[in-house]
């Protein structure tokens, strides 16, 4: 794993915490969504947002 700066990794806090709440924000729509394909593709694309989160996290140690 590279060495990051210090402004590198409160980058990357800042992304995780920004693929968190889209996430959150995306299951939330996702609930209210009263089109099945609509809902289908608000749960996918939140999904996407908590991996991508996910894949962020080894970088902050």
């Amino acid at each position: 794993m590279a060495n990051l700066t210090e402004v590198e990794l409160e980058n990357v806090r800042g992304i995780v915490g920004e693929h968190g709440m889209i996430a959150n924000k995306l299951e939330s729509y996702a609930q209210s969504a009263m089109d099945v394909e609509l809902k289908t593709i608000l749960q996918q694309d939140a999904q996407a947002a908590r991996q991508a989160q996910q894949q962020l996290l080894p970088f902050l140690g």
